[in-house]
């Protein structure tokens, strides 16, 4: 039986309505898709603890997370992802890379144009549909 690995992603919108988008780099699993940045929850977390938690070690900043966006369970070859989206604001800090291979602002109607983590996609599209 595949494993289920529990995720958050932060949708983090600036006042321009673009979107921090994160590349994973090559030697993440799933490597050279973007992703919304976030991880995984760890034992006794809150899904918005891990992602306050995860945005701080992997970008140096410190969000407040909003509400949810999308919960989906993903299936790929060797596992499954249930990701939990929500919204987010940066309160301190700008993003640093710290273990991404790049990051960038991507207005909301380009996010498509980027080869997104398929788990991804469903949050995508309630973005797209909120426009």
């Amino acid at each position: 039986m595949k494993k289920t690995i529990r995720v958050v992603g932060a949708i983090i919108e600036n006042d321009r309505q673009e979107v921090f988008c994160a590349l994973r780099s090559a030697h993440m699993v799933l490597a050279n898709y973007w992703e919304f940045p976030g991880g995984k929850i760890e034992h006794g977390e809150s899904p918005q603890q891990a992602l306050y938690r995860e945005i701080l070690e992997e970008f140096n900043c410190i969000i407040q997370v909003g509400d949810q966006v999308a919960e989906t369970l993903y299936e790929y070859e060797q596992f499954f992802v249930h990701l939990e989206t929500y919204q987010a604001t940066i309160v301190k800090g700008t993003p640093e890379i710290l273990e991404h291979a790049e990051a960038k602002w991507v207005s909301r109607h380009q996010l498509l144009q980027l080869p997104f983590a398929p788990a991804d996609l469903p949050s995508i599209q309630k973005l797209l549909a909120e426009q």
